[in-house]
């Protein structure tokens, strides 16, 4: 071979491996069940919102005697073995012979939710043996609110396999993107408050400062236009002196005390007689 057509291969192979690289170093995401355009609104909406959550793993074991001793593995909206290429989103492990079983695929998925819940439904499991006659298995994922915690408390609730259809796996776990939005409850006079308050206080604390420090002001009069403040109190003192009052202030009083005119003359009898000789 030719050295240009060694370098052409070469580099066709090169190619070839950064394309298959990329491939799978980009994982699968969930496809709602139907159609694209089938696919509402809010199942996008929910999707998307449950992005956070895609990078965790969650795990749980489950031990009942000496026959049943299985771990689940669980990824929302993501493949729990990218390299298997199976699709699985939750799986099932015995841990006494190593035999792994896919609950629930992400190509087959469902989501809604309620006022503080989101429900993630993974179909097209692998069949069941004597279950259920032989249909697929399928994992139900109840996500609750609890804010404050981004994922949290995964574990399994039942496995409901005594039915003759419809049978399901029934997980849990708590996350704060199954939360509402938190709207402010703020009116408008509130907000309108705390800004008048927050201009008061820079006001005062401002002008606090620039009189101390760049005056020099001592005592009272640091206060930010001190003299202006003193006469408006004043001002606002006499004007409710003036308005308050009833009366003049020179009015007579409604009531007639003891007078002078009142007390009579002075007695012209005296006590000079009980006094010693």
């Amino acid at each position: 071979m030719s050295p240009p057509c060694h370098t052409s291969a070469l580099l066709l192979v090169l190619v070839a491996l950064a394309v298959a690289g990329a491939e799978q170093s980009e994982e699968r995401s969930c496809d709602v069940i139907g159609d694209e355009s089938s696919e509402s609104q809010m199942e996008r909406a929910l999707l998307k919102k449950l992005e956070p959550l895609s990078h965790m793993r969650f795990n749980v074991t489950v031990e009942k005697g000496k026959t049943e001793n299985y771990i689940y593995h669980f990824r929302v909206c993501r493949e729990v073995n990218s390299t298997s290429h199976d699709f699985g989103g939750l799986v099932q492990i015995d841990r006494q012979n190593g035999k792994t079983t896919v609950i629930g695929r992400i190509n087959e998925t469902q989501v809604f939710n309620g006022s503080d819940w989101i429900m993630l439904i993974y179909k097209g499991g692998d069949s069941y043996g004597r279950h259920c006659s032989g249909e697929k298995r399928r994992a139900v994922i109840m996500i609750s609110c609890k804010r404050g915690v981004t994922a949290s408390s995964f574990s399994i609730i039942s496995e409901e396999r005594e039915k003759e259809q419809e049978c399901f796996y029934l997980f849990e776990m708590d996350s704060s993107v199954a939360c509402p939005a938190e709207n402010s409850h703020l009116s408008v006079g509130s907000v309108l408050l705390i800004t008048f308050v927050s201009l008061i206080a820079v006001y005062i604390i401002g002008g606090f400062l620039y009189q101390r420090l760049v005056v020099g002001a001592k005592g009272m009069e640091q206060i930010p236009h001190f003299a202006f403040w003193q006469d408006l109190g004043n001002l606002v003192a006499d004007g409710c002196d003036f308005v308050c009052r009833s009366k003049p202030r020179n009015a007579p009083a409604a009531y007639r005390g003891v007078g002078d005119d009142q007390l009579g003359e002075e007695s012209e009898e005296r006590d000079d007689h009980l006094l010693p000789m």
